[in-house]
């Protein structure tokens, strides 16, 4: 989706979607404080199962007639705990379904086992028809919630909500999110053909890095490397809400319930910035992944 694609949705999705990253993120809240971080497969393995099998139950009770597709909820995760998690949709009833509900329940599970660290997050997005229409990112220990609405996007804080607009960068700068842990070398690549002074930003989660697009803290998210449509639905669906252009980073729509959910790369950055990374992006093609 570029950013000519709009979010419209009725006032009960978009609601529905920021109360249940919302109310996840506390439920990972919790976890931290009743495990703590002396064992961090311990807490990464119970946040995830928690959050996922609270949105399952949310969704079923809610919205009995969606499908759903959650990271957590597919067959290759049933075996990694001592209990296993409600699986998905199958893939046959959800490439039917009008509605699916594309879920990432605990988003940055590297960051969420370390204490202190605040970039990971939930993300609850609604897919219908052919088009994402509603989402939020809960960004649970920053105390925000990025969600979608009738009019637009906005965050949402303990005590306000305000009106989220991509902020345009600044002349002659653009600073790039990239993974704190392994920033790819085409990013650095593409960072040296740009006309602009290009600052590197490491930040954890996907979720985490579009969302500090779009609040001002960077101007561009850019990976290639391998993601699936979970990792960056409930984030796109708020960027496009938000103003931002958001893309494949060949341009393309980035298109979401496929049977193969993988989504290989993503571009998530302000309309202005677009062309000038699409043709760095170009330029650098050769150090593109396999």
């Amino acid at each position: 989706m570029t950013e000519s694609g709009g979010v419209s949705a009725a006032a009960g999705d978009h609601a529905l979607a920021a109360e249940l990253a919302a109310t996840a993120g506390r439920i990972l809240l919790g976890v931290r404080e009743e495990i703590g971080f002396a064992d961090s497969r311990v807490l990464k393995d119970t946040g995830d199962l928690r959050a996922h099998e609270y949105l399952m139950a949310a969704l079923a009770e809610r919205c009995p007639g969606d499908a759903i597709l959650s990271e957590e909820g597919r067959a290759s995760v049933a075996g990694k705990g001592a209990t296993t998690p409600t699986a998905n949709t199958s893939d046959e009833v959800r490439l039917q379904a009008d509605r699916v509900w594309i879920i990432d329940p605990l988003d940055g599970t590297r960051e969420f086992s370390e204490e202190g660290r605040q970039d990971w997050a939930v993300h609850v997005a609604l897919w219908e028809k052919d088009r994402l229409t509603a989402g939020a990112v809960a960004l649970p220990a920053q105390g925000k919630t990025l969600v979608t609405g009738p009019a637009g996007a906005s965050v949402v804080n303990v005590t306000e909500a305000e009106s989220l607009r991509v902020s345009e960068p600044a002349e002659g700068r653009l600073r790039i999110a990239v993974s704190r842990t392994r920033p790819p070398a085409f990013v650095q690549r593409l960072a040296e053909v740009l006309d602009a002074k290009v600052e590197l930003v490491p930040i954890g989660s996907a979720g985490a890095k579009i969302s500090a697009v779009l609040l001002g803290e960077v101007d561009a998210y850019v990976h290639a490397g391998g993601q699936y449509e979970w990792d960056s639905a409930a984030p796109v669906a708020v960027a496009l809400a938000a103003g931002a252009h958001a893309s494949r980073i060949d341009g393309s729509e980035a298109v979401y319930n496929q049977k193969d959910p993988r989504m290989p790369d993503i571009l998530v950055c302000h309309p202005v910035s677009a062309s000038t990374l699409l043709t760095g992006i170009r330029d650098v093609s050769d150090a593109l992944p396999e």
